[in-house]
Formats: structure tokens, C-alpha cells, sequence
């Protein structure tokens, strides 16, 4: 077996998808029993529950990528960009409705910075690679 070369791109991607990958868990494994508990929020039917399932998938499989990426060097930058993406959309996410909706409980005040700050190391990782 080739021996991996782990990369600081590596070892962030493989960070990132350590701290995700529980939150899409969190969201989808079981939405009805973990939801109320972690963010008090109540899913009531079977729709609101496949949402949250979706999401779930949709993180679970930019985890692959980014484990993938840590690995394999010809996926490093196709991972490092998805992660850029989905950090800065979903936080951008969170300052739309921060905007429209008011202020949230502060958890996720406190991802909403992460994933900015995830997305720009992701991006100054990018550039550096360029």
C-alpha cells in the first residue's frame, strides 16, 4: 500500500469532516428524538423529516468528498473547493435569515462564524495551491 502524504490541506479537510459529520447526523439519523433535544426545534411530520434527512445526505456526501480529498491528492482541490462552497452557502445561509428573521439562539451565531472562517481558510488553502 502507497504511503499517504498528509498535507496542512489534508489535515484541515479531515478536521472539517470530523466536526460536520456529527452535525449531519445530529440533523438526520433520528430528526423527531435529536432535534427538540439539540436545538429545540420540533419536527412534526414525516415531511419536515425528510428535509432534514436530505441534509443530512447532502453533508454526509461533502464528507466523503473531503475524506476522499485528505487522501487522494487528485481530489485535494475538487474537495477544498466544495468545502469553500458549502461553508460560505450555508453561511451566508444563516446571515440571511440572521437578516430576515432575527437573531437566532446563539449556537448558531456561533456557526455561522465558523463556517466564515472555514470558508476563508478554505479559500487562502486554494489560493496558496494555485
Amino acid at each position: 500500500m502507497p504511503k499517504v502524504t498528509m498535507t496542512k490541506e489534508s489535515y484541515f479537510l479531515l478536521f472539517i469532516s470530523i466536526g460536520v459529520f456529527p452535525a449531519a447526523l445530529g440533523y438526520g439519523l433520528n430528526p423527531k428524538e435529536f432535534l427538540p433535544v439539540l436545538y429545540g426545534i420540533e419536527v412534526a411530520d414525516n415531511n419536515l423529516s425528510n428535509i432534514f434527512r436530505a441534509v443530512m445526505g447532502l453533508y454526509i456526501g461533502c464528507v466523503l468528498l473531503w475524506v476522499s480529498g485528505a487522501f487522494n491528492k487528485s481530489l485535494t482541490i475538487p474537495a477544498l473547493w466544495c468545502m469553500f462552497v458549502f461553508m460560505l452557502g450555508i453561511g451566508l445561509g444563516r446571515a440571511l435569515s440572521l437578516i430576515l428573521d432575527g437573531m437566532p439562539d446563539m449556537i448558531f451565531v456561533f456557526f455561522m462564524i465558523f463556517e466564515f472562517i472555514a470558508a476563508g481558510i478554505t479559500f487562502y488553502l486554494l489560493k496558496a495551491k494555485a
